[in-house]
């Protein structure tokens, strides 16, 4: 059995935010085993699994990946979106739109330290997008 939904993520700030609530909730009930796919239908924000206890986590992410795709250099040719959208197409790439997570006993069977992270990309992304599937 499939069962699958959208959800309208209202606009967020650039960052890492912690989208467990929203995906657990996407459905009424979880099935009691399954898997569950999260994919963000947007090329310039994306999703990852990392850890949810420490906040200084997601500051150095961001840290390192703004050393690595800094906003606004010379030698980017798709400018015409503002400075920081190239910057978040690169991003996008490497951490990906969709991620799996198994369900066991009605939950996300995520590890201690482990929450899904929606990332934003844009100083000003708007309102995102996302497909929650679920595979029973």
């Amino acid at each position: 059995m499939i069962q699958q939904t959208e959800i309208q993520l209202n606009s967020m700030s650039r960052g890492f935010h912690n989208i467990d609530r929203i995906i657990s909730g996407a459905f009424e009930k979880l099935p009691e085993a399954g898997m569950i796919n999260i994919f963000v239908k947007h090329t310039s924000a994306a999703l990852m699994i990392n850890e949810n206890a420490d906040p200084d986590v997601q500051v150095d992410l961001q840290s390192l990946l703004d050393r690595i795709a800094p906003e606004g250099e010379p030698y980017y040719q798709h400018t015409m979106e503002g400075r920081d959208d190239m910057p978040a197409h690169f991003k996008s790439s490497v951490f990906g739109q969709s991620l799996n997570v198994p369900v066991t006993n009605g939950r996300l069977n995520l590890g201690t330290w482990q929450s899904i992270f929606f990332c934003e990309f844009r100083n000003y992304g708007g309102r995102r997008a996302i497909v929650v599937t679920i595979y029973q």
